[in-house]
């Protein structure tokens, strides 16, 4: 590979390190596989292009977070509130997601942002004009820089969160649920927030990776939530996961390896259209490892205690 792909694939890697974040949460915090983020993915791009259009790329960030946030919200109400089965709930959402999202792109599956500006034209001008700053290697990695400090500033507040009482409180819901409702604590409340939390980073990823691209298109969210779990999966089985930090700084790792890992198989010759097939192999794969391992090994115990009783 070039090393234009290995820069290229390494701030995808951290675009998408924001999103496992928010699939952290529900995921292994919450014990809640979501599926709006497929949809609330969706929406944070086509959010942030409508308003990078119109030239207010950093509000188009903002809005963006937040409308996912609220499809986070919408999601918990469902559960929470109308005691809809919680898998269900996503799929309600997403669904309804997908006309939402044609109406606020004005009917249209797809458009482009080039000519526009973005966070990261402004970034770069921010460097040349305000810091003077003439380097050529950091005006030309300027999107590797901010996406860095984003990704190191989002990490440190949601490390932070978890470490304040409603963090505390969020994390403990997803571990033992009936304990935490003994200690008057509403369980309810804490599932919706943090859900919404949790598709707030989906929409903050899905709102820099439009501008990051340069277009929006409606297909955009298919197989995010997938994307996502690799991540995490690749991440805590390679640099492990100790602690909070630790588990945060392994996924954001093993998002960049994953995007490495697909450009280095793109750069071979694998069909673009078969890597999503090959992401959820690799999820369903190391989901089922333990299932597998604890299957060969009570066949080895049948085994020996076989040979044992023979021996006799």
């Amino acid at each position: 590979m070039s090393l234009n792909t290995i820069l290229g694939a390494t701030e995808l890697g951290l675009i998408f390190a924001i999103m496992s974040l928010g699939i952290y949460i529900t995921f292994k915090i919450l014990n809640f596989p979501d599926l709006t983020v497929d949809g609330s993915f969706t929406l944070g791009c086509v959010v942030s292009g409508i308003f990078a259009i119109n030239h207010h790329p950093f509000l188009g960030i903002l809005f963006a977070t937040l409308a996912g946030c609220f499809a986070g919200m919408m999601t918990g109400f469902l559960h929470t509130k109308m005691k809809v089965q919680y898998i269900l709930a996503g799929i309600i959402t997403m669904t309804g997601l997908y006309s939402i999202n044609l109406k606020i792109g004005g009917s249209k599956p797809n458009f482009s942002l080039y000519g526009f500006e973005t966070i990261f034209s402004h970034f770069r001008n921010f460097l040349s004009s305000t810091l003077h700053i003439s380097n050529e290697v950091i005006l030309k990695n300027h999107k590797l820089i901010l996406l860095l400090l984003i990704l190191i500033i989002v990490t440190t507040l949601l490390y932070l969160f978890f470490k304040t009482q409603s963090g505390l409180a969020i994390r403990a819901t997803g571990n033992n649920e009936e304990m935490v409702r003994a200690s008057s604590i509403n369980t309810d409340a804490m599932k919706i927030a943090g859900l919404a939390l949790a598709n707030a980073f989906v929409g903050l990823c899905a709102s820099i990776y439009t501008q990051h691209q340069m277009f929006y298109d409606i297909s955009q969210g298919i197989g995010m939530m997938v994307v996502g779990l690799t991540s995490i999966i690749v991440g805590e089985s390679i640099f492990g996961k100790r602690t909070l930090l630790n588990s945060f700084i392994s996924l954001s790792l093993g998002a960049i390896l994953y995007r490495l890992l697909l450009s280095y198989a793109l750069s071979l010759g694998m069909d673009p259209n078969d890597w999503k097939l090959l992401c959820a192999s690799l999820v369903a794969i190391v989901i089922s490892f333990p299932t597998v391992k604890t299957y060969i090994q009570k066949r080895q115990k049948r085994a020996k205690a076989k040979g044992g009783s023979k021996s006799c």
